[in-house]
């Protein structure tokens, strides 16, 4: 994990982003201290053409998943069913699923 501070100026506040590789998990408004954790990470994060200088990974709480439970979907796929998240397609689309509401 990498928080990295905006400093391309312009149209672009300072705010501060938590990424995983190249995938955005969660950023802090410029002047505020509430970090906002994205329901599905942002996969791809783009820097092309941006400024960004090391920020402050203390700013940010990293949750803890744990392994979840192996479930079954109507189709015979496999997904897996955590306290906060599924890996389902109707997750990924809706942010909630029945495979949460009847496995967790």
């Amino acid at each position: 994990m990498q928080a990295l501070i905006e400093t391309t100026g312009g149209q672009f506040p300072e705010h501060t982003y938590l990424l995983d590789g190249n995938t955005l998990v969660a950023y802090v408004k410029h002047n505020e201290t509430e970090p906002f954790y994205f329901r599905n990470p942002i996969k791809g994060f783009d820097k092309r053409g941006r400024k960004f200088a090391p920020g402050n990974k203390n700013l940010f709480t990293i949750k803890k998943e744990t392994h979840g439970r192996t479930v079954i979907g109507s189709s015979g796929q496999t997904y897996t069913v955590t306290e906060h998240s599924c890996t389902c397609p109707g997750y990924t689309y809706r942010g909630t699923c029945k495979h949460m509401a009847e496995h967790v």
